[in-house]
């Protein structure tokens, strides 16, 4: 088989997920899930991530999907890893041990591995984009993510989903699975559709696709024009993609893992 294996590995606030790819994006393992532990510290997700990748065959690199914003490998802000359970306030020394943590080099350095680290929602909209126009990518999970494509190019990764709008609360806090639970689904189903209307409003996209675990709560018949539900493997899935999009023409590939 030409070309190298990638680990992908999509990191939830409820789930942590791993396989192993192909050069052409098939999975060529099980799906192997571990629930995410609360408080999840830098040091408790390194080490739940090297127990996830020690199921998985051999692999030449790693994508990793990651529910918070990520800078050149460094994790800017992590909502869901700043609170001792979903739904809770940010702790403040959780916030601390995440804010500026080098989460890329620390998992290259777990792996023994070249590594990409990259928000959840990019790598998933990696996955599903056309490549065409300007398209907006929804994650629906324990929070809400956002990502954005123009022609096929990942633009920088802006926190659209904590903008507030008529509920009240952020994007990421009224649409996210906490408030679903509180409100029941019927309400919760109208949040989203009016979020999906404000982050429109603001990004102005050609076409949207939403996915992550609760998009398919939703009703895909009332989703509206212009608007697609992906499957929510697709977190996996884009992991090859993220490489496409990160490698330069003076990167080498590494060699392919012996099975």
């Amino acid at each position: 088989m030409a070309g190298p294996l990638t680990l992908a590995i999509d990191v939830g606030g409820s789930g942590l997920k791993a396989t192993v790819l192909s050069p052409e994006g098939e999975m060529m393992s099980e799906r192997e899930r571990r629930e995410t532990p609360y408080p999840c510290t830098p040091p408790v997700l390194l080490d739940e991530l090297t127990t996830l990748a020690g199921t998985q065959p051999a692999y030449d690199r790693v994508s990793v999907g990651f529910p918070g914003a990520i800078r050149r490998g460094r994790v800017r802000e992590v909502p869901a890893f700043s609170r001792h359970g979903p739904g809770q306030q940010p702790d403040p020394e959780l916030v601390s041990q995440w804010t500026g943590f080098e989460l890329e080099t620390a998992l290259e350095q777990r792996f023994g591995k070249p590594t990409r680290v990259a928000n959840d929602a990019d790598v998933q909209g990696c996955a599903v984009i056309s490549g065409h126009g300007m398209e907006l990518v929804i994650t629906l999970g324990t929070g809400v993510g956002c990502a954005v494509f123009f022609d096929g190019m990942l633009l920088p990764h802006m926190e659209l989903s904590h903008g507030r709008f008529g509920h009240g609360h952020s994007i990421e806090v009224a649409c996210g699975d906490n408030e679903r639970h509180k409100v029941g689904k019927e309400h919760w189903r109208e949040r989203v559709m009016d979020a999906l209307e404000a982050l429109e409003a603001m990004v102005l996209p050609d076409h949207v696709y939403v996915g992550g675990g609760n998009a398919k709560r939703l009703d895909a018949d009332k989703l509206g024009p212009n608007r697609t539900l992906v499957p929510n493997i697709s977190g996996l899935l884009g992991g090859i993609a993220l490489w496409d999009r990160s490698i330069g023409a003076q990167e080498s590939v590494p060699t392919p893992a012996k099975s």
